[in-house]
């Protein structure tokens, strides 16, 4: 599966618990995770997508360090599976 379908079922899935999923991407700043997921509650959770099996980068590796050392949470998708655990997640942290 490509892994663009893998970030279209996810932003959906996200909407449909009531989020965003705004497409992530700043300015000069490579390496950052794909999606920023926005959560009722305020919580935010950045996501690396990859199509299956795809490993991150090193810059990627490193901007999700950051973001974790700045507590944030960061998760790494690259099945739809993954995607639907994901928000099973979520929804039991709501």
């Amino acid at each position: 599966m490509e892994e663009s379908r893998i970030e279209k079922y996810l932003k959906k899935q996200v909407e449909k618990i009531g989020g965003k999923a705004y497409k992530w991407n700043p300015t000069g700043v490579i390496g950052v995770p794909d999606r920023m997921v926005l959560l009722p509650g305020g919580k935010v959770i950045f996501i690396e997508l990859k199509a299956p099996g795809e490993k991150t980068r090193k810059i990627q590796e490193y901007r999700a360090r950051e973001l974790r050392k700045l507590g944030f949470q960061v998760e790494c998708i690259d099945t739809v599976e993954k995607v639907e655990l994901f928000i099973k997640e979520v929804m039991l942290n709501m």
